[in-house]
């Protein structure tokens, strides 16, 4: 058959597909329509989506990268200062942040806010103007923390000197990491740098960090997949709810620091730390997922999302069979609930590494485990059931080791597909908290947002000139 007619004829049927499964049942014989072109109505990527669609290569490396990802078993394993965890960390002044790269010029207030606060606690400069001028200089490396198999949220600040959990996948030896959640109120992960955050990360560092190192010494290790499923039947969806997470946490590690010999008014201060932020687990919970993640990079021709992250500007994925590529467009709105005095004007746009949280298949992907997360991010538990059904539409499968008990247990929707997501038009769902746009001034809401549809469309076409080049060979 001619080409001038094959190449329309596989953009219809992209196009069929993506109508068929956006038509919805809404009773008896009754239907609703939702449905927009596949890849944004873009006919080129059309063209390369129907390429990519049912490719034996595609599927095959799918199978390959979605298999690592559930035979994944993250488990906590040490704490060490960041400079002992990350080499590089050691050989130059550098700090990580969340998302994907981005020079200072373009970051947002609290980014800024916390690296000049990350210096600070660093003893680099002395000043906010000094830390800006050695940046300016380039006297300062500033680089994604994902570039360093770590993870951190909203502003995703990690230096040389602070504690991180060391996470590592026992199926193949590979390490995550994330630093320590430091609380509410005024911390440096929503820009705050004042003299009362630094001496919490100064404690966290001195005090915090070895007793929980003793700890999870005296443990051996602490398998993170389980800890997690066990939350999910709690009520918890680790990411913006993980308050039985951080209750089973210290259940495990209580009776390992009793064991420790350590002064018993560090133990009650370590554990009055802990027992006073329900966040504590978050940071756990995003290096596991991190972990799993990583597990599943690098396949080539694999179309499975392996990372999803948000700097304050851009929204970033990577695809396993793209390796180490971005796909960047601008962050979309959070939608959801603002603390009294703030609204929509006051918002930064969305921040931080903890949509690994969903990548993984938890977080927003999970949300029919935690109706009670409505309350804060907005919506009914009639919602949140049903963004955990819509996310089954753009997936390889689902994780046994995660069930939701509000869908008869079944597993959480998990590998999102990138083809999936542009040829449905259905964008991944994640629930965040809502910075405000001025550093320090701290969390003023939380809500629902999506990824960028561009992100996915451009990863697609992208992956398509992989697998052609890979015919052509």
């Amino acid at each position: 058959m001619n080409t001038l007619f094959t190449q329309p004829l596989k953009v219809v049927n992209a196009g069929l597909q993506s109508f068929a499964s956006n038509i919805q049942k809404v009773g008896g014989d009754v239907t609703a329509l939702s449905w927009q072109p596949p890849a944004q109505g873009d006919v080129a990527a059309g063209l390369d989506l129907a390429a990519l669609l049912r490719h034996p290569w595609v599927e095959q490396a799918n199978q390959i990268a979605m298999e690592r990802y559930l035979n994944a078993q993250p488990a906590l394993v040490d704490v060490m200062l960041a400079h002992e965890a990350i080499p590089a960390m050691a050989e130059r002044k550098l700090i990580l942040h969340s998302g994907p790269p981005i020079s200072w010029e373009n970051m947002c207030g609290p980014v800024k806010g916390a690296i000049v606060g990350a210096m600070l606690f660093e003893g680099w400069a002395t000043s906010h103007e000094q830390a800006e001028c050695l940046i300016l200089a380039g006297d300062i490396s500033l680089e994604p923390c994902h570039h360093y198999h770590a993870v951190g949220p909203m502003a995703g600040i990690i230096s040389p000197s602070m504690p991180l959990w060391v996470i590592e996948n026992k199926t193949n030896g590979q390490r995550a990491f994330s630093n320590f959640n430091e609380g509410l109120g005024k911390v440096l992960r929503f820009g705050a740098n004042n003299d009362e955050v630094l001496n919490r990360l100064s404690w966290m560092r001195d005090e915090l960090a070895p007793a929980l190192k003793a700890a999870v010494h005296q443990l051996g290790e602490l398998e993170l997949k389980p800890l997690m499923a066990q939350a999910l039947h709690m009520g918890d969806e680790v990411h913006n709810r993980n308050a039985a997470a951080t209750g089973l946490l210290i259940k495990r590690l209580l009776p390992a620091l009793l064991s420790c010999n350590l002064p018993l008014e560090n133990v009650q201060r370590v554990v009055a730390f802990i027992t006073g932020n329900d966040h504590f687990f978050l940071n756990l919970s995003m290096a596991a997922c991190k972990a799993m993640m990583d597990a599943a990079a690098n396949v080539p021709f694999s179309s499975m999302v392996t990372v999803m992250a948000r700097n304050g500007v851009n929204f970033g994925i990577r695809l396993s069979g793209t390796g180490d590529q971005w796909f960047q467009a601008p962050a979309n709105a959070v939608e959801g609930l603002f603390f009294p005095g703030y609204g929509v004007d006051d918002a930064a746009a969305d921040l931080g590494d903890s949509a690994i949280t969903e990548t993984a298949g938890v977080g927003g992907f999970a949300m029919a485990s935690s109706p009670a997360i409505v309350k804060f991010v907005g919506g009914t538990p009639a919602d949140a059931t049903n963004n955990s059904r819509r996310m089954q539409a753009i997936t390889l499968g689902g994780n046994p080791a995660f069930t939701l008990p509000a869908l008869n247990f079944a597993p959480t929707a998990a590998g999102i597909d990138a083809r999936k997501v542009a040829d449905r038009g259905i964008l991944p769902v994640i629930n965040t908290g809502i910075a405000h746009k001025q550093a320090g001034v701290g969390q003023i809401g939380a809500g629902i947002t999506t990824a960028p549809m561009t992100c996915f469309v451009e990863a697609i076409r992208v992956l398509a000139k992989e697998v052609q080049n890979g015919d052509k060979a």
